[in-house]
C-alpha cells in the first residue's frame, strides 16, 4: 500500500496506526471530534476529500474503524462519499432529541452519547477534539460526565496525527503553492511596470529619479487596495480562496509583521513592500489545505538600511534551509537564525524578549488544514517541535523597524521529503521586481 492510499474504512493506514498509538498514550478508549462542518481541521483529515456537511461527529475507537455521525438526512449522499462507516440521523434519534432536548448543549450531549454507543464505545476516558462552541461543549461534557464519561483534550493528538502529510494532502498543498507562486509573479510584474520609465508602458519617472514618489500604473496611483484586489482576482482564477485574507504592507506598515496594509495607501518608489499570500485550495476533489509564501519588493533604489536588512534575511533563510533535516528541532533553527541576526547587529527574542524591532517572531510553522500547525519552532516542545520526513512547513525570517519605515520578510514553503528539503514556492528573492522579469520562468 502506498503512503497516501486509504483503507476501505476511509482512513490512511499509517494515520490509523498513529492515532491508535496516541490514544494508547492518553489512556483513551476513543477519539471524538465534534465539528460544526466538514471543514473543521480536526475532522477534515479523516474525510479524505471535502464533503458538504454541516454539524457532524467522528468517533475513532482505539481499536476498530472510525465512524462518521451526520445529523441531517439531506446530507446522506455527501456522508456516504467519504468512505467512512456511518452513524445515521435515525440511529442518533435526532428528531426525538429535537423534541426532548431542544436546548443546544442538551441536544449535543444527546448526539454525542449516541454516536459513541453506535461506535461500540462504552463510558470511560475519551479524547475530545473539534472546533465547536466552547460553552455548549463544556455543558454537554459536564452532563455526560455524570454518566461515566471522562474527557481529555484531543486537539493536539489530531495535530500530531496529521503532522506528516499523506500523498493526497501533499499533492493539494503543491497545487495551492503553485497558484501562490504564479500570483506572486504577476504582482511583482505589476509593481515592476509601475516603476518603469515613461515610454516603456509604466506610470511615472524612472526609478532612479523617483524616490519617494507615488507609483502609477495605467494612468492612476498603484495603491495597496489595487494590488490586493488583483491578488484576489488572480487567486480565484487559479482555484484557491483566501479565508484569512492576505498581507500587502508597504513601508512602516510592513514594519509590524501582521499588519495587513491599508487599502488606500499608495505605493512609493524606494520603499519596501511585503506581499504575503496564504490561500487555501478550494478543489472539490482535493483536501482543503493551505499554502503560504512571502516576498519583499522595492520599486527603485532601496534605502541602505533596507538593502542591508534584505541581505541579512536572505542569508538567514539559506542557513535555515541547510539546517532543516529530519530529526532537527525547530528551536535549533530558530536559535541559529537569532544568533546570525545578532551578529549582524539586530535585536532578537533570544536576548531581548518582546522586542518590536529587528527579528521579532519565530522562524516558521507547519501548514496543512490550518494555516499554523505542526511542526512548531518554540523552545519548549516535544515531538511536535521535531522536523520529520513528510512535514510541510514555512521558513520565514524577517527584520522590522516600523519607525525607520521598513519590514523585510522572505518566506518559503518547504516539504521535508525522502530526498531532503524541497522548496514548494520557487520564486526570486530580489528586492527589485524588474529583476524578477529576467527569470526564465516568467
Amino acid at each position: 500500500m502506498k503512503p497516501g492510499d486509504r483503507r476501505s474504512d476511509g482512513l490512511p493506514d499509517r494515520r490509523a496506526q498513529d492515532l491508535a498509538a496516541g490514544l494508547g498514550e492518553l489512556g483513551c478508549r476513543a477519539l471524538l471530534v465534534v465539528a460544526q462542518s466538514a471543514s473543521d481541521p480536526d475532522l477534515a483529515p479523516f474525510l479524505g476529500v471535502p464533503a458538504h456537511l454541516g454539524a457532524a461527529l467522528l468517533v475513532a475507537p482505539r481499536e476498530g474503524p472510525p465512524r462518521l455521525a451526520y445529523l441531517n438526512p439531506m446530507e446522506r449522499e455527501e456522508a456516504a462519499a467519504t468512505g467512512l462507516l456511518l452513524v445515521t440521523p435515525e440511529e442518533l434519534e435526532v428528531l426525538r432529541a429535537a423534541r426532548e432536548a431542544p436546548e443546544p448543549a442538551a441536544y449535543l450531549a444527546w448526539v454525542m452519547s449516541r454516536a459513541l454507543a453506535a461506535s461500540g464505545v462504552a463510558p470511560g476516558r475519551v479524547a475530545l477534539a473539534g472546533l465547536a462552541p466552547a460553552g455548549e461543549i463544556q455543558c454537554a461534557c459536564a452532563a455526560l460526565a455524570r454518566q461515566g464519561w471522562e474527557w481529555v483534550a484531543g486537539n493536539e493528538l489530531v495535530r500530531m496525527v496529521r503532522k506528516r502529510k499523506t500523498a493526497a494532502e501533499l499533492a493539494a498543498i503543491r497545487q495551492a503553492a503553485a497558484a501562490t507562486v504564479e500570483v506572486l509573479r504577476a504582482l511583482a510584474g505589476r509593481v515592476a511596470a509601475a516603476a518603469a520609465p515613461d515610454g516603456g508602458g509604466g506610470g511615472g519617472l524612472a526609478p532612479e529619479r523617483a524616490e519617494g514618489r507615488e507609483l502609477w500604473l495605467d494612468g492612476r496611483p498603484l495603491t495597496v487596495g489595487r494590488l490586493r484586489a488583483e491578488a484576489g482576482r488572480l487567486l480565484a482564477e487559479h482555484g484557491v480562496e483566501q479565508p484569512h485574507g492576505n498581507i500587502v504592507a508597504p513601508g512602516g506598515e510592513g514594519g509590524v509583521p501582521h499588519s495587513a496594509g491599508s487599502d488606500g495607501r499608495p505605493l512609493r518608489a524606494g520603499e519596501p513592500l511585503i506581499v504575503d499570500l496564504f490561500p487555501r485550495g478550494a478543489w472539490r476533489e482535493r483536501p482543503l489545505v493551505f499554502a503560504d509564501c512571502t516576498r519583499t519588493l522595492c520599486a527603485g533604489e532601496p534605502p541602505p538600511a533596507v538593502a542591508r536588512a534584505h541581505a541579512a534575511v536572505l542569508r538567514a533563510l539559506a542557513a535555515a534551509r541547510a539546517l532543516a533535516v529530519p530529526g532537527a528541532r525547530g528551536w535549533d533553527l530558530q536559535e541559529a537564525v537569532c544568533l546570525a541576526f545578532e551578529e549582524a547587529g539586530y535585536a532578537t527574542p533570544l536576548r531581548q524578549p518582546g522586542t518590536t524591532t529587528g527579528y521579532v517572531h519565530n522562524l516558521g510553522h507547519g501548514i496543512g488544514y490550518e494555516l499554523h500547525e505542526l511542526p512548531i519552532f518554540r523552545k519548549v516542545a516535544g515531538a511536535e517541535g521535531v522536523l520529520a520526513e513528510g512535514d510541510v512547513f514555512t521558513l520565514e525570517p524577517g527584520l522590522y523597524d516600523p519607525a525607520a519605515g521598513y519590514g523585510v520578510r522572505l518566506e518559503d514553503l518547504c516539504h521535508l521529503g525522502p530526498e531532503g528539503l524541497e522548496v514548494l514556492t520557487p520564486l526570486p528573492y530580489d528586492l527589485d521586481p524588474r529583476r524578477w522579469m529576467l527569470d526564465p520562468r516568467n
